[in-house]
């Protein structure tokens, strides 16, 4: 997956699924976005959203 230069409101947010989908990564990239949330190990307590490693969550929690 393409990765995304930018700055947001904590270290790493640009790799967080939300400001990805904000960006258009899902449109743009279905393949590379699923391998992020297949397995799923992570949720964020923010948005809800799962993922496979904590780095792309903003606040996540282990399930």
């Amino acid at each position: 997956m393409a990765s995304v230069k930018a700055h947001g409101p904590h270290p790493g947010h640009e790799n967080h699924l939300c400001y990805l989908h904000n960006m258009g990564v899902l449109d743009a990239d279905v393949e590379g976005f699923k391998s992020l949330v297949k397995d799923a190990k992570f949720l964020c307590k923010e948005c809800g959203r799962a993922a496979a490693e904590a780095e792309n969550l903003c606040d996540p929690i282990k399930l």
